[in-house]
């Protein structure tokens, strides 16, 4: 199977991703299968380049100690770096509330801006003098999102036409408020975040199978904002979310149309299965808002690897469920059920037969791996949603009910 990978943006909060990987890796997610391509954005493209510069060297068992290295080497340690960070998080915190004005890093001198020692960072985790253009596709791609703040072109700088440099990943992370616009091949980029977050389209260029995004900012939130930080916190997750939707959106319609026979596969288009996991809301999000996403604490960010760990086991977990669901392995079904609540409406003595055998998975929408793992399916012919719930590994709750009004 071929598989591309996205990685979203969010600052700090992508500390989750490279434990999602991490995780995936050691547990075995890729054997047997291809990584095509990878993409990603701000601090989502940082992990996309970690991760495509082991698979160049056919190592992808190296990205766990590689990604924890970055990441460990970025959190902020000693007490100038402490007191810088925690300047860095007040003064987003003061943002959002409408206590100061947005930072200008046009007032920095350049040798204090960050950007040298952003450069630096990457460098000392990456040989970037190594790669040359792949226009001869002899490794899997990769893609970083930016924006031409003068054009208002969007970027995916692409590893088959681009040279990837310490400056191309700064043009994807360049936070408007953090850095100034990076001057690169007569452009002037800021941080993706507006553009394609990440950037989704040109992975379908390596025949994919399946697409896995890695989502950082949460789709739902359960509670209408009301205080001017979480009015702040919403819009910066909406933001987000925008561009990386309406590209799933266009992968989701081009699958229904294959599936009703409208496009064919000479076409050029072929069913491309989408994944997605999701870091549901953080705690220190909800005490910080947005400017969570500048801290670089060295705790917070173990946590939130130790979280992208735990949610890469959810949707292993869920994988295995899927696996025996859509095979019709009954005898499976019932292992992985056997301490679980099952709720189908309507159905006879054995729901688990009947799941096996009457409820299909809608392979032309995508499966959300979040508190909950939803799935669109249809029962004799009828569209439904069937949600399972997990602790841990463990399946303990599976549900089918109908397709939210709202999302019909």
């Amino acid at each position: 199977m071929r598989i591309a990978l996205a990685f979203q943006g969010g600052g700090s909060h992508t500390a989750f991703t490279a434990g999602v990987v991490a995780r995936w890796v050691r547990r075995g997610a890729f054997d047997g299968d291809e990584v095509v391509a990878v993409s990603g954005t701000s601090g989502g493209a940082i992990n996309a380049l970690l991760v495509w510069s082991v698979l160049r060297e056919g190592r992808l068992d190296r990205a766990p100690e590689v990604l924890e290295a970055f990441w460990e080497d970025n959190a902020a340690r000693g007490p100038f770096e402490r007191f810088g960070n925690a300047v860095a998080v007040g003064a987003g915190l003061a943002q959002s509330v409408g206590l100061a004005p947005p930072l200008n890093p046009y007032l920095l001198p350049p040798p204090f801006d960050g950007r040298a020692e952003f450069r630096r960072l990457v460098r000392r985790h990456v040989d970037l003098d190594a790669f040359g253009v792949d226009t001869d596709a002899r490794h899997p791609r990769l893609v970083l999102g930016a924006v031409d703040v003068l054009s208002g072109a969007f970027r995916a700088f692409d590893s088959r036409r681009d040279v990837i440099t310490a400056d191309t990943v700064l043009a994807s992370a360049a936070i408007p408020t953090l850095f100034r616009a990076v001057r690169l091949d007569g452009g002037a980029y800021w941080d993706g975040l507006f553009s394609q977050n990440p950037p989704v389209a040109p992975l379908l260029d390596d025949d994919p199978d399946e697409l896995w995004v890695v989502q950082i900012n949460p789709t739902r939130r359960d509670d209408e904002p009301r205080t001017t930080l979480d009015i702040a916190d919403r819009r910066n997750e909406l933001a987000g979310n925008l561009s990386l939707y309406q590209e799933l959106a266009s992968i989701e319609r081009i699958d229904q149309l294959l599936a009703a026979g409208t496009l064919v596969p000479e076409s050029g288009y072929r069913q491309v299965a989408v994944r997605v996991l999701e870091l549901t809301r953080t705690p220190g999000a909800g005490l910080l808002g947005a400017a969570s996403k500048v801290n670089r604490d060295v705790a917070f960010l173990r946590e939130l690897r130790r979280r992208g760990r735990q949610q890469a086991d959810v949707f292993l977990a869920a994988l295995r469920f899927e696996r025996a669901w859509t095979d019709g392995d009954v005898a499976a079904l019932r292992a992985l059920l056997v301490d679980a609540v099952v709720t189908i409406p309507d159905a006879p003595d054995d729901p688990v037969a009947f799941l096996a055998r009457t409820v299909v998975r809608d392979p032309t929408r995508k499966e959300l791996v979040g508190d909950e793992v939803t799935w669109r399916v249809t029962t004799a012919g009828a569209p439904g949603v069937l949600t399972a719930v997990f602790v841990g590994t463990h399946l303990v709750a599976l549900g089918l009910g109908p397709v939210p009004e709202n999302e019909r």
